[in-house]
């Protein structure tokens, strides 16, 4: 029995397309008011894999099929996020989809290969090809699809992780509090984490609230930590204040390491961080090909 899934569902038989199998089971993943995401884990191929200098044989590119279902509600979002208005203009043509997905798992990426819209007679509406890759994030409509895929190769329990409780999916690094009394807080997403060489590179939530407790700035940041020399860089981030909601972070330091002091807030989180990565090589390193 596959420990990861705790759901199974039967769907009725219909013609998927590329030659996949005509008669599939596909385990539920995950559902809300607008999508119901499925998986099906004998679709899943490793496409490419590397031999490390140890002898370790580890997949680079992985294959597999999904399905996602759709409300109205999601109908009407999916066809606005893919602006095809003109083309399916009444949200209930829409009933479900099929994407073939391509997964790194060492860079934490996913492109749709292929994807197959459908009415409710199973015809295709739409389709598109080549999407582009995009990395997964505690933000990514895909994450579900990413760690299912890259547990049945790995078994290394992403998606355990990403569903366990906060306080053991997210590592908070430090809190504080300016003279105005305006609170600052960090907090790292380990699901994200992954080490190469001496640089460990997640993603982080930083939220900033004014004295009274109203949210007034968020920025999810992607950093790149050196743990040996005690430095750090933000490779990408989105910033959001009330006013102008969410935009790109630009880091002010224009891409180059910047050192972090002993004094700074940021060297509470420093030490944090490399005591995580003492006590959980394995997680951090799971993919690694060093």
């Amino acid at each position: 029995m596959r420990k990861i899934f705790f759901a199974l569902l039967f769907t009725t038989i219909f013609f998927i397309p590329l030659n996949a199998a005509a008669e599939t089971q596909w385990f539920w993943l995950d559902s809300n008011d607008k999508y119901s995401k499925y998986f099906e884990p004998d679709s899943v191929t490793i496409k490419k894999k590397v031999v490390t200098s140890d002898g370790r044989e580890i997949a680079i590119e992985i294959e597999a099929w999904t399905k996602t279902t759709y409300s109205y509600e999601g109908a009407a979002e999916t066809i606005k996020n893919y602006a095809i208005t003109n083309i399916l203009p009444d949200p209930r043509a829409l009933s479900y989809s099929l994407a073939l997905l391509r997964v790194n798992p060492q860079n934490r990426t996913l492109q749709y290969v292929r994807e197959d819209f459908y009415n409710a007679d199973h015809q295709v509406v739409w389709s598109k090809a080549e999407g582009r890759v995009k990395e997964i994030t505690s933000r990514s409509f895909d994450e579900e699809f990413y760690c299912a895929i890259v547990d049945e190769v790995f078994r290394m329990g992403e998606r355990d992780r990403k569903r366990a409780p906060k306080e053991e999916r997210w590592l908070d690094l430090w809190t504080y509090t300016d003279g105005d009394g305006a609170t600052i807080n960090l907090t790292a997403d380990t699901t994200t984490m992954r080490l190469k060489g001496t640089n460990l590179i997640l993603w982080e939530w930083q939220v900033k609230k004014n004295s009274g407790g109203q949210t007034t700035e968020i920025r999810f940041m992607k950093k790149s930590v050196n743990l040996t020399q005690g430095t750090e860089v933000i490779k990408d981030g989105q910033i959001w204040t009330p006013t102008n909601s969410w935009q790109q972070l630009k880091d002010e330091y224009d891409g180059a390491y910047r050192m972090i002091h002993t004094d700074d807030p940021d060297y509470k989180g420093l030490v944090r961080l490399r005591a995580y990565v003492k006590n959980n090589s394995r997680w951090v390193t799971r993919y690694s090909l060093d």
